[in-house]
């Protein structure tokens, strides 16, 4: 549906510019423009000018211009309609539709809103006068609202009478109905959705009322019951308190979202006006794509154990698709926003401010109570636990730091950890059913895929990739011998009380990935070496330096997952090449 050009034409010819970009930027005449600083990026020095004879702004500093529509849709987040819509309104211009049906819709719309507005201050003004609004009166001081919080909120009060607001407003049949006020009952007759309850009015970003939460305070029923969908409400499109929050969202960047609407009374109680609500429903898809257009932040202050058990998979799918980073608010367990703004508002504060990415939120929140000095199996089963959510995010980069983080806290070889970590999506295998992992490495890997998967990497292994003796002495077995009980027999002890143990221990790592992890520590002791000749020697130093240089390029690439085969072969190369100079 579409507003009728000539309509759209008046709307901009008879707002007043200079008056609506006023009341978001102080603006000063200079000449025959105004200027004042940018309401859309931060700055010192003015750079937002306004032609007001033309109806037209530009910014010299961020390069944002367009007319008097394209700034109400910039400031309020706005689409087309809307914003004419509301410019329309404030210039008191009757709008016209390009089609007969929509100009239908657009009304019924209009009235279904002006329906809600009246639901919204009539139930107000019951909380605020009516003696039988004693006891929601008493609920909200006993949650620290005082007057000032209720009228800020508009909360209300729905009387107990079966029918006392459809009596009040006279609305039509459907009026009430398709708001989701009320509905008819068997006897045909008007009755009121909510009764008893305190009332808390939900709005649109526009700010246009659409729905309502209410609160039982007998225990009778459901805690909070939510207005049923409508054809002005959508719950999986809104987000409570987002028209009285967008502001300070679009100036700190950042988006608190909660679980419930007196959470996010609370944290515009603690100074925090930047919070919103779901509306009885999960967060969902459509919740991000509104989100995405005030901030890039989003902070989930929910209960601990909820935030924790969230689906990982979603918040990643979100994180990419609509560009945005989501972190976890500490919350002690078994608390939510607003409890915490009434008993210990620095801690609600602390924790908004110190949230913690969603994976660092999870992890610690597994690593906790596990140090240096637990069992090795028990931080071997935490390690396990830690890897299977490191292995949902999608990010080699993201995962690699987590593994590191986690081998730090338990105690593990960071390689250790990185060969049991599979990719995205498949089935990490449990750390503890190996035997003194965390003193194991490539090295060991290596060896395990030589019994059991030879073909893979027996033509890519040499004597020059083992440092410790005792796997140089298992691999030497191996690499003589015809089969497994051959070079059992002819390794020495302990060589073959290793290769009996790795015998019967499935491999768990990537052949390349080995390989490659396997060179890199190889060739990090022979440029340790290098390092070590160059400073000894000034004669060798520039010829040193190149080789060094070379090295380090090459082992570079072995990372790379189109030239780590390719890199890795040259540098074994080179080891066996150096190894047999040494020799």
């Amino acid at each position: 549906m579409a507003i009728l050009d000539e309509d759209v034409a008046r709307v901009r010819a008879e707002t007043d510019f200079v008056q609506l970009a006023s009341e978001h930027v102080a603006l000063k005449k200079v000449g025959r423009r105004w200027t004042g600083l940018c309401p859309f990026h931060a700055e010192k020095s003015p750079s937002f000018t306004v032609n007001a004879e033309e109806g037209l702004y530009f910014c010299f500093g961020c390069q944002a211009k367009g007319d008097v529509i394209t700034f109400v849709r910039e400031v309020e987040h706005l689409d087309f309609v809307e914003a004419v819509e509301r410019l329309a309104s404030r210039a008191n211009i009757q709008l016209r539709y390009d089609d007969a049906a929509a100009s239908k819709d657009r009304q019924k719309r209009s009235k279904l809103h002006e329906a809600m507005e009246r639901a919204v201050e009539w139930y107000h003004q019951r909380l605020l006068s009516a003696p039988d609004a004693g006891q929601a009166r008493n609920y909200l001081r006993s949650r620290g609202y005082d007057g000032d919080v209720v009228r800020e909120f508009k909360i209300g009060w729905a009387p107990e009478g079966w029918d006392e607001l459809a009596r009040e407003l006279k609305l039509p049949d459907d009026v009430l109905t398709d708001t989701g006020l009320g509905f008819l009952n068997r006897r045909n007759r008007q009755q009121d959705a909510f009764r008893g309850r305190v009332m808390f009015p939900i709005f649109d970003a526009s700010g246009k009322a659409v729905a309502f939460g209410g609160r039982t305070l007998t225990g009778d029923g459901p805690k909070y019951k939510n207005s049923q969908e409508t054809p002005i409400y959508s719950k999986r499109r809104t987000l409570y308190g987002l028209n009285w929050a967008k502001t300070d969202i679009v100036q700190a960047g950042e988006v608190i979202v909660c679980e419930g609407y007196t959470d996010v009374i609370g944290l515009f109680r603690t100074g925090m006006p930047r919070a919103v609500a779901t509306c009885g429903t999960a967060l969902a898809d459509e919740h991000f794509h509104v989100l995405k257009n005030f901030a890039r932040r989003v902070v989930l202050a929910y209960d601990a154990d909820a935030a924790g058990q969230a689906a990982a998979e979603r918040f990643y799918e979100w994180e990419k698709r609509y560009e945005i980073d989501i972190a976890v608010a500490g919350m002690p367990a078994g608390s939510d926003p607003g409890e915490l703004a009434l008993r210990d508002p620095d801690r609600l504060r602390t924790a908004i401010s110190e949230a913690r990415p969603f994976l660092a939120f999870r992890l610690e929140r597994v690593l906790a109570g596990t140090n240096l000095r637990a069992p090795v199996e028990a931080r071997a089963r935490v390690a396990t636990r830690a890897l299977e959510m490191i292995a949902e995010h999608p990010s080699d980069v993201v995962r690699r730091e987590y593994v590191g983080q986690v081998a730090a806290t338990l105690g593990f070889e960071v390689e250790r950890l990185l060969m049991s970590l599979p990719a995205p999506g498949r089935k990490v295998v449990p750390i503890q059913t190996r035997r003194a992992a965390q003193a194991e490495g490539p090295e060991i890997e290596a060896l395990r895929l030589a019994i059991h998967q030879p073909e893979w990497v027996a033509e890519r292994l040499e004597e020059v990739l083992f440092a410790d003796e005792l796997h140089l002495a298992a691999y030497r077995a191996l690499a003589e011998a015809n089969e497994l009980h051959e070079a059992i027999d002819s390794a020495d002890p302990g060589a073959a009380a290793l290769l009996q143990r790795l015998a019967v221990e499935e491999p768990a790592a990537d052949p390349d990935d080995v390989i490659a992890r396997l060179v890199e520590q190889a060739v990090d002791r022979a440029l340790a070496e290098l390092e070590s000749e160059a400073k000894a020697s000034e004669e060798r130093f520039a010829e040193l330096a190149q080789v060094t240089g070379w090295v380090k390029l090459a082992r570079e690439q072995l990372r790379e997952p189109g030239e780590s085969i390719e890199a890795a072969n040259r540098l074994v190369a080179w080891l066996r090449e150096r190894a047999e100079e040494d020799a």
